[in-house]
């Protein structure tokens, strides 16, 4: 049974490392599941603080890589319409397999800013207006990315504690 939690543990680790690159498998609390089937072997026996620290990280990257790109949006200046452009890019980039993860969201903001801009009525020039879809792209790209870089780190300092505890406790 000890081998059979630690081969499933390693494919959950793994897995949760791809899935902190592909938006629709959940990196962090897969690579924490893994970590569980660990400590439920003879073999094994990690402590509560490990646990928890790791579960309550695990769920905080999950749960800011949904909030930052929408964030970063919004600090870029981008409205409501780049907020949800982004979030649709999002969905229709899962299609396109890994660039489409990372250019979904960027190109949903800067289309749904300049619906937005060239439909209202204002003074600000067809530059400005480009300009401003622009920077709301972007920061849509850089929430994106920070959420990945968040939980990879995370995922992968589980990683580290697993295989560091598997390697002393099985070898």
């Amino acid at each position: 049974m000890n081998t059979a939690l630690l081969i499933i543990g390693i494919i959950l680790i793994i897995a949760g490392i791809v899935g902190c690159i592909l938006p629709v498998i959940p990196g962090p609390p897969l690579s924490y599941a893994g970590l569980l089937l660990l400590h439920f072997t003879t073999k094994v026996d990690l402590s509560v603080f490990i646990l928890v620290a790791s579960g309550i990280a695990a769920t905080v990257a999950t749960i800011l890589d949904y909030i930052v790109p929408v964030w970063g949006t919004k600090k870029a200046g981008g409205s409501k319409w780049g907020m949800r452009g982004s979030g649709l890019g999002l969905i229709v980039g899962l299609f396109f397999g890994p660039w489409g993860i990372f250019i979904g969201p960027f190109l949903g903001a800067f289309i749904a800013e300049m619906i937005y801009h060239f439909t209202r009525k204002s003074d600000i020039s067809e530059s400005d207006k480009l300009l401003k879809s622009l920077k709301a792209a972007t920061g849509s790209f850089l929430g994106l990315m920070f959420g990945v870089v968040l939980k990879l780190m995370v995922s992968c300092f589980i990683a580290f504690l697993f295989f560091k505890e598997a390697i002393s406790g099985f070898f």
